[in-house]
């Protein structure tokens, strides 16, 4: 296997410090699912070439539901990357996971049901394994990496994805806890199934900011405060996965190992290739190509 490019998908805070990078420049891909969110920037970080997507576009103008996840993930497929790392604003669910901390999420429950998550929706069926949403292997290297820091990082968690933009009622936050949800978050669905049906590992960093609406505030603490100490939990989160992503390059530069994630669709389509319109292979070519190699 050939240099690969691992990818990053986050917000304007970690966005903000990539762009920054003296080398860096911008992609813009065609995709059948239309425009992604925002040019592809690349850039090189300890000396290995990365790109960066802005899930929320430049300016942050596309809100949770209406962020282009088929055509991001797509347009990433098309640009050979076949490992990302995701970030993502989350509001914590349990008193231990404080805001500021980091956590490699290791489960999800989506609530999400505006957005369409998949890529096959069209003359092809596929059918992909979920049970373990985030790619083991990536979330791995991530959690050991972050064994050689200070960073105060939290193996595994529960993400709820909810739709949004509104955040929770003090009522579904309670019963998120109920569920055994440790974070609510609305970005990580359906980025994660997408990757999965691109064949690509997907790792989530996930950058908790406050403790959602279950906890009381402090007594006597106004809106602004509350704001201004939620933007602060932010940049010092945002700081944390910076170092983490940087200091996790090196490595994955070094390893190629051929991952599960990498197989999804081997046993997962299940319309007889041979009825499967030619124009629809084309389509998707990025993502089953390889499946259908005979006569193209």
């Amino acid at each position: 296997m050939g240099a690969e490019k691992p990818a990053f998908i986050g917000g304007s805070g970690i966005g903000e410090t990539f762009a920054q990078r003296a080398d860096v420049r911008e992609i813009v891909v065609d995709t059948p699912f239309g425009p992604p969110s925002g040019p592809i920037l690349e850039s090189e970080i300890e000396g290995v070439s990365c790109l960066f997507l802005s899930r929320h576009g430049p300016g942050h103008h596309l809100n949770p539901s209406t962020v282009p996840y088929r055509a991001n993930i797509f347009a990433l497929k098309k640009l050979g990357v076949t490992r990302i790392i995701a970030t993502g604003a989350v509001g914590s669910l349990q008193e231990r996971i404080e805001p500021g901390h980091l956590v490699l999420a290791d489960q999800v429950i989506d609530k999400t049901h505006r957005r369409v998550g998949t890529f096959f929706d069209d003359g092809i069926v596929a059918h992909i394994e979920m049970a373990d949403p985030f790619c083991p292997s990536l979330r791995e290297t991530l959690l050991q990496t972050s064994r050689e820091t200070d960073l105060k990082v939290h193996d595994g968690g529960t993400y709820v994805c909810m739709e949004g933009p509104q955040f929770s009622t003090r009522a579904e936050s309670h019963m998120h806890q109920m569920w055994g949800g440790d974070l609510i978050g609305m970005t990580v669905m359906p980025e994660a199934k997408l990757a999965r049906e691109a064949e690509m590992c997907y790792a989530l960093i996930a950058l908790p900011t406050d403790y959602d609406c279950w906890r009381p505030h402090a007594e006597g603490a106004d809106k602004s405060t509350l704001l201004q100490e939620i933007i602060g939990n932010m940049k010092v989160a945002c700081t944390a996965a910076t170092r983490l992503i940087e200091s996790v390059i090196p490595k994955l530069a070094a390893s190629h190992g051929n991952c599960d994630c990498q197989n999804a669709l081997a046993m997962g389509i299940w319309s007889d290739k041979t009825g499967v319109d030619r124009a629809t292979v084309q389509r998707l070519h990025p993502l089953i190509g390889r499946y259908f190699s005979e006569g193209l």
